[in-house]
Order: C-alpha cells, then structure tokens, then sequence
C-alpha cells in the first residue's frame, strides 16, 4: 500500500471558521489518505470534523474559513488550486454525496436536468445521450420507474428518493475520489444495500477511492477497508476494518462501538400498555392521492391505513422510501389532508378542521422532520426556533422561556453557547438535536418523529434514544416514530407497522415482526440490516444479495 500513489492525501490539515460568537476550531492537525480502490471510512461524533476535512479536498468549505496543511488529489495541492481549477476538478476527478440532499439539488430544475448538466459539464454528451445516460443512473441507484421520474423534481421525491439521485449525480463521471457523506443516511435498509453494493462495483471495478463519512458502524463492517476516528476536530484512532472492530485502541472508539445499537439486542422492559384507555392518536381507513404530473394518473401514495396509539406507547412504522411513512406522519400532524379516512386526536377529527381551530391542538403534538435543515427557521438563533412554539402559544414569559430552552438543549446534548448560533452553523447532527428540542419543548400528548436519529452519531443517539424513553415514562405521551433503522426501531417501539406502497403488509409487536416476520416483504427488510461486525456482516452479504435477486420487489 505504501508504495501506491494515495488518490486523496491530508496532511497537517487545520480548519478554523470565523464565526458571530467567535473562531471555531473544526480540524486540528489532520492527517490520513486513501488509495484507489480502498474504502476509508471516518467516524466520530457530530461537529467532529468529519465533514469538513473531506470538503477541504473539494474546496467547498465557506470563504469564513480559514484553511492551513495539504490537500492533495493524486499530485495536485488542492488547497492552492483556483475556482477555476476547482470547478474542473469536481465531479470529473472527484465528487460527493452530500448529507442533506434537499439543499444540495437544486428546487428549480428536474433531477433529470441535473443529472445531465453534470454529464455535458465533464463528458461533453449531447443531450439525447445524456437523457438516456441520467435514466440509466437512476434505476443503477434503484429509483423507482426512472423513465418518468427523471422529469420530477426534487419536492416531487421522498428524502430516500432525493438521496438516490445525489449518488447518481456524484457517480455520473465515474470519478477517481467519491466523498459520500452520509450516503445511506435517508435509505431504506434494502436500498442500502444496493447502494453499498453499487460503491463496491465502482471500487473494483474502476479503481475509484471511496471516504465514507459516516456514523452508521453497520455500514462500516460491510464497506470500509481502514477506519480513521475523529473527535473534537482531532484523529483519535486510525486502523484496519477488523483491527479496530475487534481491539479497538481508544477509550472513545470503545465506547464508540459499545453504543452501536444491534437488531435483537434491545433489553429494556417497556412498561406495559393499557389497551382499555382511549388512544391519543386513532387514524381508522386513510387515503392520500396526489395529482400525477402532466396528465398522468394519480398517485395513491396511503392506500387505507388504520393505526391507534395510547398514551406511553410507540408505534414504529417502517418501509422503504416512498412507502407513505412520512406521509402518514404528516397527516397525523395536519400538515396533509387526507383524501379519505379520519384521524382522531383524543377523538376529536383534525382532517375536518380549519387552520383557525386547528392552532390550539398543535400545541398537543411536537413533530420532529427527516431534514432539520428544513425545519428550522435561518433567520433565528438555535435558541428562538427552540423558543417558538412557546411564544406563538403564549407559554410563559422571556425568564421561563429563557430557561425552558436551556433545559431542553441540555437534555439533547447540544453544548453550552449553541442557543446563540444559527442553524447553519451547527453540523447535520446538532441541527437535528435542536429540531428534537423544539418539537419537545412544549411536552406533547403526542410526538411524530420523521427519522428523528437519522443524522446522529451512534453514541448521541444512544442519549436520544434513553432520552425519548425517559422522557415518555415521565409524561406519557404516545409517539408515532418513523424510521429505516430497524435495530433503532427495536429499541424504542413497542409495536411494529410495515408498509409497503401505501399499504400496510404486516403489524404486531418487535418479536413477530423482528425476530419472527411472516410476510416475505418483512423478512427482506430484517435481512438487510448491517450488522457492526465486520467478519459477520460480509459472511451475510451473499445471502442478502442471494434474497434480493430471488425476489427483486415483490412479496
């Protein structure tokens, strides 16, 4: 290895950003490469400079930055490179898989047109061949009927479905470096699969050096070759995939890997449910069609889903991407009226209400959404959206709100000063921590959380998750909780619904639906959970590959 020319080499790599509050150290004396066709992930907690050490080899890190060390692509300093230079660079030579693809595509144009303007940008196909060559990314990435959906734009597409098309934009070029920050982070536990299959194909079979910016260890087990650990914007540990899963050196990678959450591992006795008492949240045959595009048919994205939630109880609902979870969700939150059916909280039907009678029932429910980004308001410190909700309903005054919105930051672990910073200052993973906060910080009869874990580290997670717990015990509060991470929804959920477009296929508690599926659908997606092993988890792959080629998508 040591005789190769590194496709990406950092050496001596410090960051710092010039912020409102003050300088921010992100990277300290960083050093690490990849070769080509090796696989190197980095781990480590949000806001521990993953992230940012890779966007230094892209040059897309903010002119508030202040950037020392080398960088290099292949022979070429990137750190000294022009815009120019850089602009050549992206995409031919090196590209990334960004961790919040609704900010990364552009609103404006097609997920076609985006794919083909990164092709005409660095291969000079024409257009017909460029259409044709975006359709052929699309269904590598496993979009669903790519024919039509190149047309779509990004609002048109589930979060699963908008980070499909980042990966078939970054890998259009078939580059020499593929950053993927995040690559699975929206994905179903199938899609995932095939998506890490797909980096697999592009390592062998062009040679292309991956880094994998990731806190998923199961994904680690199954792709990375080495594994570098950062903390607190410094490399902690750098070692092989089995080396480090096996012994790790750090205290921080031990206890790392010892908050990884396992499918079947959950112990915790969840109190029991009373199933005499009323439920908070009761949604009896629901149906959402949306208007097909153009004159084409429409889309029933929920095709007549029941569900009843008590106080205390957490109803996991999984699927794949574009199964109608978030949709559901939404609904459950007023922010989507249903075509038919009826949602009932406390047994009153939201579907029926005007905006105007709706305003004081918002108060009952917190909703927590996949993209944080999103969802909170950039104009607002981290502390006033924290805030919001208790002053648009008039709760207390600037003291006890003031001191509500500590509280609450302290419980998700956002540190000290975060409440003066605004969201685009925070990582992917603090900017979700304060979406938590806001959603709970009017304790809720009922929360909807939309992949509330789905940009944490594993061991903030680990708190999060312990949190909700703590949290539910202590208030009661019914939790409709939305995910593809099936061990998080083990660990949480008391009872399990799997959809599959629009319907649900199978419900029942974590054992029969975990441990015990009846429905083929179900035991696919149980068999394509990673496994943080990397010996276990790559002894798996060819059965998982086997289970996927016998039934591709049918049940």
């Amino acid at each position: 290895m040591s005789e190769k020319t590194a496709a990406l080499a950092v050496s001596g790599l410090s960051v710092t950003f010039s912020t409102d509050a003050g300088a921010v150290n992100a990277v300290r004396d960083v050093s690490y490469e990849v070769f080509p066709g090796e696989v190197l992930a980095i781990v480590g907690e949000s806001g521990s400079g993953k992230s940012v050490s890779s966007r230094t080899a892209i040059g897309l890190l903010p002119h508030s930055a202040s950037v020392r060390g080398l960088v290099t692509i292949g022979d070429r300093p990137v750190t000294s490179m022009t815009e120019r230079q850089l602009t050549a660079l992206r995409g031919g030579d090196v590209s990334m898989v960004f961790q919040e693809p609704a900010r990364a595509l552009d609103p404006l144009f097609t997920v076609g047109f985006q794919i083909c303007e990164a092709l005409r940008a660095h291969s000079g196909m024409r257009r017909k061949a460029a259409k044709a060559k975006a359709i052929e990314l699309l269904r590598t990435v496993g979009l669903p009927d790519p024919e039509h959906r190149v047309d779509y734009y990004p609002h048109q597409l589930s979060g699963g479905q908008k980070q499909r098309v980042m990966i078939a934009i970054a890998i259009s070029c078939e580059p020499k470096v593929i950053i993927a920050d995040e690559p699975t982070t929206a994905l179903d536990v199938t899609v995932q699969a095939e998506i890490l299959e797909l980096l697999r194909d592009l390592r062998d079979r062009l040679g292309s050096a991956i880094v994998l910016i990731t806190h998923n260890m199961g994904v680690v087990a199954d792709l990375a070759d080495r594994v570098v650990v950062m903390r607190a914007g410094e490399v902690v540990e750098q070692a092989p995939v089995h080396e480090l899963f096996a012994s790790p050196k750090a205290d921080y990678t031990r206890a790392l890997l010892a908050a990884v959450p396992h499918l079947g591992a959950a112990t915790a006795q969840r109190p029991a449910i009373d199933r005499t008492v009323e439920p908070v949240l009761d949604v009896k045959d629901l149906v959402v069609t949306f208007p097909g595009p153009f004159g084409r048919p429409a889309f029933r994205a929920v095709d007549g889903v029941s569900l009843q939630i008590r106080p205390g109880e957490t109803l996991g609902l999984v699927g794949e991407s574009g199964s109608g979870k978030s949709t559901i969700g939404r609904c459950v939150a007023a922010l989507q009226r249903p075509s038919e059916g009826h949602v009932l909280i406390r047994g009153q039907d939201i579907a029926e209400l005007s905006q105007r009678k709706l305003r004081p029932i918002r108060r009952r429910f917190g909703f927590v959404f996949q993209d944080p980004a999103g969802s909170l308001n950039p104009r607002l410190t981290v502390g006033e959206c924290v805030a919001e909700p208790l002053v648009v309903h008039g709760i207390g005054d600037k003291a006890s709100i003031r001191e509500r919105v500590r509280h609450m930051l302290d419980d998700v672990q956002l540190a000290a000063g975060s409440e003066n910073r605004y969201p685009h200052e925070l990582s992917g993973g603090q900017r979700q921590r304060a979406s938590l906060a806001r959603a709970l910080v009017l304790d809720p009869d009922l929360l909807v959380a939309d992949e509330p874990t789905s940009a944490l580290d594993v061991s903030v997670q680990a708190a999060v998750l312990e949190l909700f717990a703590e949290l539910q015990r202590g208030c009661g509060w019914a939790c409709l909780f939305i995910s593809h991470d099936l061990a998080v929804v083990d660990q949480l959920a008391d009872r399990i619904m799997v959809l599959r477009e629009g319907s649900c296929v199978e419900e029942g508690d974590n054992e029969q639906i975990l441990r015990n599926p009846q429905h083929e659908y179900t035991r696919r997606l149980v068999a394509a959970v990673p496994v943080p092993d990397p010996v276990e988890q790559r002894r798996r792959r060819a059965e998982i590959a086997g289970t996927m080629t016998e039934e591709p998508h049918d049940s």
